[in-house]
């Protein structure tokens, strides 16, 4: 059906990975702008608690996407190799598999992040925890549209669909960015209207996904008779999705971690931490959506066996984000005061959040250089290889430095092990590169 999906394994490879990739770019930048909305209008209207209250809060329900993005993923190699390969009915069997398993993992995960709100926020040591756990109960609401609309997601993705999810973030971020002005300014609801903004803009992204893929739902596989959960498809989507769950999970685990050590230094820091948060995450975009597009490619070429291509898509994608990093280091160690005071007036807050920014940010070149590797090992299903390279940076790395240098340089040596600690990885990619495992499909 043309417009629905998008044959990635034709025509030239650098026009077609920055045709499909830039809708994933542009999704990526507006779901940030999405996320640091909540933080500026916070900074301005409720103050250096609503910072360090949805700072806190964020670190959980990133980990949450993050999680439900690596569980879809599964589903999205799935779709992926079989559009490759042709085989349209067992990839409308999976596209079915990935959205009913999704839907059910949302409504447990939902429920359960809502009843321990109190015992979490107090764990992470949250300074503001009136206002974190005000905060994140509403968001916890928000988790099973989280989970739906990355199902729905990594389906259209699979089947080279990247404009449909841009069409749905637009809709959202439009909506959130109007409704964190009326609640926080206008109506004056502090960090509750945030929260409320932010989970009404989720519901609003799947509702939209949802009525476009029902539309074509034969098409894709979102039909009834398609939602089912045949052993077989949902062990391939687990076996799958559920390593690179668990990598996002270990990196949100250290990130949580990082956040404890970090909000013991009072309110100022953590905010300032909050900020410069968003500013890394809004940088990282470019990069983790041009690799994004660059493993479903990976996935089409594995598919239909073009292994070349599929090397030539991975080093297309090293070059652009390579030179997409370095712009982004120059831009932020030069802009970062002006942009650090966008989010909060406060000096203080300012302060923390330059040093923090100014460290940090030189690590992009490090994550450009790991993300690209993965495409390969995400296209090819490799992601058992993905988890332990995380665990290796995130753990054994950054963990472990962070608490080590938090005794000797204080906070400054928690932003150092941050930012240094993904360089780890890198060497390990390039080896699962050069071994030419990802040649091996682990879909069969």
């Amino acid at each position: 059906m043309p417009g629905v999906q998008n044959d990635l394994t034709r025509g030239s490879v650098s026009k077609q990975l920055v045709r499909y990739a830039t809708p994933l770019v542009a999704s990526s930048l507006l779901q940030a702008v999405y996320s640091i909305t909540d933080i500026i209008v916070a900074g301005h209207c409720v103050g250096d608690v609503g910072v360090s209250a949805i700072n806190t809060a964020s670190i959980v329900t990133n980990m949450v996407t993050q999680i439900a993005i690596g569980l879809t993923v599964g589903g999205n190699i799935l779709v992926g190799q079989y559009f490759g390969k042709g085989e349209h009915g067992q990839r409308k069997r999976a596209a079915g598999t990935l959205f009913l398993l999704c839907l059910l993992v949302g409504v447990v995960a939902a429920a359960g992040f809502l009843i321990f709100t109190q015992p979490l926020m107090t764990l992470l040591r949250a300074p503001a925890m009136e206002e974190t756990v005000a905060y994140f109960s509403i968001c916890a609401v928000g988790i099973f549209f989280i989970f739906s609309y990355n199902a729905l997601s990594a389906i259209l993705r699979g089947v080279g669909n990247s404009r449909v999810p841009l069409y749905c973030i637009i809709v959202s971020v439009c909506l959130n960015v109007f409704l964190d002005i009326l609640f926080m300014a206008g109506f004056q609801w502090g960090v509750q209207g945030a929260a409320l903004a932010t989970v009404i803009g989720q519901a609003v992204s799947f509702i939209t996904a949802l009525i476009f893929s029902l539309r074509h739902g034969e098409e894709l596989g979102v039909r009834f008779k398609y939602l089912r959960l045949p052993k077989d498809m949902v062990k391939d989507t687990l076996r799958l999705g559920m390593p690179t769950a668990l990598q996002f999970t270990i990196a949100s685990i250290s990130w949580l971690t990082v956040v404890t050590l970090i909000n013991d230094y009072g309110v100022a820091v953590s905010a300032g931490n909050g900020v410069a948060n968003k500013i890394r995450d809004f940088c990282q975009v470019f990069i983790t959506a041009m690799t994004g597009g660059a493993g479903t490619m990976c996935a089409q070429c594995i598919g239909a066996k073009l292994f070349d291509r599929a090397e030539d898509v991975m080093k297309t994608c090293m070059k652009i984000t390579l030179g997409m990093a370095a712009i982004i280091i120059v831009i932020a160690e030069l802009f970062a005061p002006q942009l650090c005071a966008v989010f909060t007036p406060d000096p203080e807050v300012q302060n923390w959040a330059v040093i923090n920014l100014r460290i940090e940010i030189v690590c992009q070149l490090f994550y450009a250089g790991m993300f690209t590797y993965n495409t390969l090992a995400t296209g090819s299903g490799h992601t058992i290889f993905i988890m332990w390279n995380t665990f290796l940076n995130c753990i054994v790395v950054r963990l472990i430095l962070a608490i080590v240098l938090n005794q000797f340089l204080g906070v400054y040596g928690v932003y150092i092990a941050c930012g240094v600690a993904v360089a780890s990885s890198v060497p390990v990619g390039y080896w699962f590169y050069r071994s030419n495992r990802w040649r091996i499909s682990t879909v069969k």
